[in-house]
């Protein structure tokens, strides 16, 4: 092996042959079994959008509606994960508790189904958790944090059902689909490392929901899926050194520190706009009257943007303005990553599927570095 074959990070390597996604990078479009994510988002639901990413196609009215009576029909969890949940050290992170419900939940799964990697299986296995997630997500926060549980409604749609354990009322409509379009906005998108941590723990024949655990441990990260908390946080943070007249000014000094300002740069987009962070700007003014500082917020969000790009011609990706769009929704943050991953749920359990459906072990080289040649001392070695 060569060292012109070597790619850090697997930058530009091809892993894989897939018909769920793309990021077309030439023509700023993300593209979703064929369509563009964005028209998806301005013209569908979640649920729908969840519907194409798993079986391949958009739903009829029928099959819509079955999908979303067979997600809320297995919403609710098994009473022994909200013990599990009351038993955790209050030290626990938030995507800790989520890997941990999940891990948990394949105890109770059929035995000749946990292990039955067939694409029948798979279905139902990932529709179990597309379901489940949003309780053990948001109910882990709340046993972690000392709040009472909020059973899923199985009344609810699948997306008001899960803003409503998150604030324990039903969501206003402007809320709720501003939620909606952040989902669709998260389900899938190609090949990130969560995405791949997945793929690559199916291709050893392990099961969906060992492969989804794999994706909460990656998706955790602050280079990933906690880059979202990482940008409200420096949002929050302008906003206490002095608030908009300081935000440019705070930028700079960061700059000049040589500090990464997470939310701005994309390992794929590079210089492009990422076209999910350009829809979903427009959601931020409507929210902005949702929180005591959220004209003020939006107006430092303005300012970061501005002189990224006057600095360093970088856009934001996604991640920026939904860190703002959470908050202005009274999420709170430690949840920002967990509520990601239910939104990914859809795009992994397609991916996982895909990859049993024609599967190769993912097995790469490395390039050696270290020393050769070596020898142990020339010595006797006695027994025990």
């Amino acid at each position: 092996m060569t060292s012109e074959t070597f790619s850090p990070g697997l930058d530009g390597v091809i892993a894989t042959d897939t018909k769920i996604s793309l990021l077309d990078t030439d023509v700023e479009m993300i593209i979703v079994r064929g369509y563009d994510l964005i028209e998806l988002a301005q013209n569908l639901n979640y649920t729908d959008v969840a519907y194409l990413v798993i079986y391949g196609r958009l739903p009829t009215e029928a099959q819509g509606r079955e999908f979303c009576e067979t997600l809320a029909e297995q919403a609710e969890i098994p009473d022994e994960l909200y013990r599990l949940f009351e038993l955790m050290p209050k030290s626990t992170v938030a995507m800790d508790a989520l890997r941990t419900g999940i891990s948990f939940l394949a105890g109770f799964e059929d035995p000749d189904l946990l292990n039955d990697n067939s694409h029948e299986a798979n279905l139902k296995k990932g529709l179990k958790l597309l379901a489940q997630v949003p309780a053990l997500a948001v109910n882990s926060y709340r046993a972690l944090n000392d709040m009472p549980f909020v059973r899923p409604d199985q009344s609810l749609g699948y997306m008001e059902n899960f803003m409503y354990m998150l604030r324990g009322e039903k969501p206003d409509a402007v809320s709720l689909d501003a939620f909606d379009r952040i989902h669709m906005c998260y389900i899938e998108h190609e090949m990130p490392n969560s995405t791949f941590a997945a793929r690559v723990i199916a291709s050893t024949l392990a099961d969906m929901y060992g492969a989804m655990v794999g994706a909460v441990a990656s998706l955790k990260g602050r280079l990933h899926g906690g880059a979202n908390e990482a940008a409200i946080e420096f949002l929050l943070d302008i906003l206490k050194e002095g608030g908009p007249p300081r935000a440019e000014a705070y930028v700079m000094e960061k700059l000049e520190a040589r500090a990464r300002i997470m939310g701005f740069g994309h390992r794929v987009y590079m210089k492009k706009y990422d076209p999910r962070a350009k829809f979903l700007m427009e959601y931020i003014p409507r929210l902005a009257d949702r929180v005591p500082d959220g004209e003020e917020l939006a107006s430092i969000y303005n300012t970061v943007e501005q002189v990224m790009f006057r600095e360093k011609a970088l856009y934001p990706n996604t991640d920026f303005p939904i860190g703002l769009l959470y908050y202005e929704l009274g999420i709170p943050i430690p949840l920002y990553t967990p509520i990601f991953l239910a939104s990914r749920t859809a795009g992994n359990v397609a991916h996982v599927l895909e990859q049993h459906d024609d599967n190769r072990l993912f097995r790469p080289r490395v390039i050696y570095s270290g020393a050769r040649d070596l020898h142990p001392p020339d010595k006797a070695i006695s027994p025990g």
